[in-house]
């Protein structure tokens, strides 16, 4: 079966950028990233209203592959979600990529969203660090999905489950495959 409206979700740092943006190439659909409609300047996060109001604009098209968790937006990033791709790596996993991903923005002052950048010192000495928010959340977020997997709710969106780099690499090997067979 081939999707159009795919949400990629899993804990910070568990890849979902780097999927979302595979995925999205493969079926050529916009990639759509919650955190660049979230994040304001000076690391602002933007009102519910305007998070709302632009990931409804973004989720409009037919064809769409969205990156990000954000709970509170579930109403409005699953109301027509036909996947929700789950990267459900192993935590040691997690927490190198989280690692070695800030060290990697702070060193080389990569900008993120509406300018912002991650620094050495807000991630190991600030209590908004990325790495103590992915330490103390990893458990929540898990629970969480294992939540949606058996929610009757969701019974109509297809969940796939990645737990390894291996299961990622082939289910992009099968989401190509699928697109050949379709086009």
């Amino acid at each position: 079966m081939k999707f159009n409206r795919i949400n990629v979700v899993g804990s910070s740092g568990s890849g979902k950028s780097t999927l979302g943006r595979a995925i999205a190439d493969k079926i050529d659909a916009p990639y759509v990233e919650i955190d660049e409609i979230n994040w304001k300047s000076n690391w602002t996060e933007a009102t519910d209203n305007e998070l709302f109001g632009g990931l409804q604009r973004a989720l409009s098209g037919e064809k769409w592959v969205l990156d990000g968790n954000y709970s509170r937006t579930e109403s409005v990033k699953w109301a027509r979600v036909e996947q929700i791709v789950w990267l459900d790596l192993p935590y040691w996993l997690v927490l190198y990529q989280v690692f070695t991903r800030t060290i990697r923005r702070s060193v080389n002052r990569e900008t993120l969203w509406a300018g912002n950048r991650e620094s050495l010192f807000k991630a190991f000495f600030s209590r908004d660090s990325i790495l103590l928010w992915c330490i103390t959340n990893l458990a929540r977020v898990r629970r969480q999905y294992e939540a949606d997997v058996n929610n009757p709710d969701l019974s109509h969106i297809k969940i796939t489950r990645l737990r390894s780099r291996a299961e990622v690499v082939i289910f992009l090997s099968n989401l190509s495959r699928q697109e050949n067979s379709i086009g």
